[in-house]
């Protein structure tokens, strides 16, 4: 599968590591395989899509990023990704935010509340959470002050995922088993039903676009990591 470069984003902010600005604009010191560069790509992509709605100059980007192509694989990854790109063409990015703000920060209990806890303990800031957090501690990264999201915001675990894949001053690049540990543990269980329940949500038209990307990049991402296990057994 050939995946295109992403377009430039700003660095999502609900993860802190021992040195968060430097890390969102430092380069790794040694260039990562094409594969891993992509897929931290995405992951950095979805965590600023899923924390903020884009502004006019990220929905110009996407317009104009290239396809990816699935080289007869699962088509899935590659229709998403068209979709959202065409959408990003047409939006206006007042009716995006307004959009964003129905879904995720609505007044009262909002449409979507995209956090680990509550898919998996029915609860928000509950048991999974502080899970989350001790695994985070061991990392070295913790929350940012005054983000107003929780650690397991899809967004956030996104961010922290590419962190993963990437490294950061002061946070060593982490092995396949590693972030295969962390996805399997705070990121499988319960992001299928968290897309389906953005994509389903009223009012959403282009986050239906993006949930439906997340959903496919986040499928490969499983798979991937299973056959990687079997491969090592």
């Amino acid at each position: 599968m050939s995946l295109p470069d992403a377009p430039p984003v700003e660095r999502p902010t609900s993860v802190n590591t021992p040195s968060a600005q430097a890390a969102m604009q430092a380069s790794v010191p040694m260039p990562l395989p094409g594969e891993d560069q992509a897929r931290a790509d995405l992951y950095a992509l979805l965590a600023r899509l899923l924390l903020a709605a884009p502004d006019a100059d990220l929905l110009d980007a996407l317009s104009a990023a290239d396809p990816i192509v699935s080289a007869g694989e699962d088509p899935a990854l590659e229709q998403a990704w068209e979709a959202l790109t065409l959408a990003s063409g047409v939006m206006d990015p007042d009716a995006v935010r307004e959009e964003f703000d129905a879904l995720f920060i609505s007044i009262g209990t909002p449409p979507v509340n995209p956090y680990g806890s509550r898919y998996l303990s029915g609860y928000l800031n509950d048991t999974p959470l502080a899970e989350l957090r001790g695994d985070l501690a061991r990392l070295g990264i913790r929350r940012m002050r005054g983000v107003g999201e929780f650690e397991d915001h899809l967004g956030a675990l996104c961010e922290t995922m590419r962190v993963l894949i990437t490294g950061a001053p002061g946070i060593a690049r982490q092995s396949v088993e590693r972030q295969q540990a962390f996805f399997e543990a705070h990121i499988a269980p319960w992001y299928a039903r968290c897309v389906a329940e953005i994509a389903d949500a009223e009012g959403a038209n282009y986050y239906r676009l993006v949930a439906r990307l997340a959903g496919a990049f986040l499928d490969i991402e499983a798979q991937a990591f299973v056959l990687q296990a079997a491969a090592n057994d």
